[in-house]
């Protein structure tokens, strides 16, 4: 069973309370399949814990299989530098099939982010923390995306709302958190 290697820490994007009895971590890329198709679900968990849940968001960009994952978590970092990360990780799954240049420019100008800190984004100004986000999930035995660890232990269970929650119960010894 693969553990997470990287603690997670202030550097991490994360929705919840810091001291909320589980942490859910997901490595994710923008432009994966699979993560579209977790992405719904995984607010569904979200809102179904409340609370007691953190949720924590990791870059994962395979840009071997998905040419547009590297720019879009490079959208998200700027998005990130803003306050916006959350907004910015919830628009680009939400239009996964347009993730080009243009129609991030287009979702930075919704979200309000100035052109230039973007273009400094595209120009790799978050690169280090992409590739130590990637490093990280490498050394935690992360091989595809979505890869989810919950309470730094990797969950490799059924990715439906109903068994997340249940294994989230699960790893906080308590069917009433």
């Amino acid at each position: 069973m693969s553990r997470l290697a990287t603690p997670v820490g202030a550097h991490d994007h994360s929705e919840g309370p810091a001291d909320a009895p589980v942490t859910l971590v997901e490595y994710g890329d923008f432009e994966c399949p699979y993560c579209g198709e977790a992405y719904p679900i995984l607010k569904a968990v979200q809102r179904a814990m409340g609370d007691r849940l953190r949720f924590v968001f990791r870059h994962f960009p395979i840009v071997e299989s998905h040419p547009h994952a590297g720019r879009a978590a490079e959208f998200a970092e700027a998005a990130g530098s803003a306050g916006r990360f959350w907004q910015a990780h919830d628009m680009l799954y939400e239009h996964q099939d347009a993730l080009a240049d243009a129609s991030l420019r287009h979702y930075g100008a919704a979200l309000g982010l100035d052109a230039e800190a973007l273009q400094a984004a595209f120009d790799g100004r978050y690169d280090a923390h992409i590739r130590a986000d990637f490093m990280g999930g490498v050394r935690s035995g992360v091989n595809g995306t979505p890869s989810l660890f919950i309470n730094g232990v990797r969950y490799d269970g059924e990715r439906d709302v109903a068994s997340l929650v249940a294994a989230i119960h699960q790893a906080a010894g308590s069917r009433n958190i």
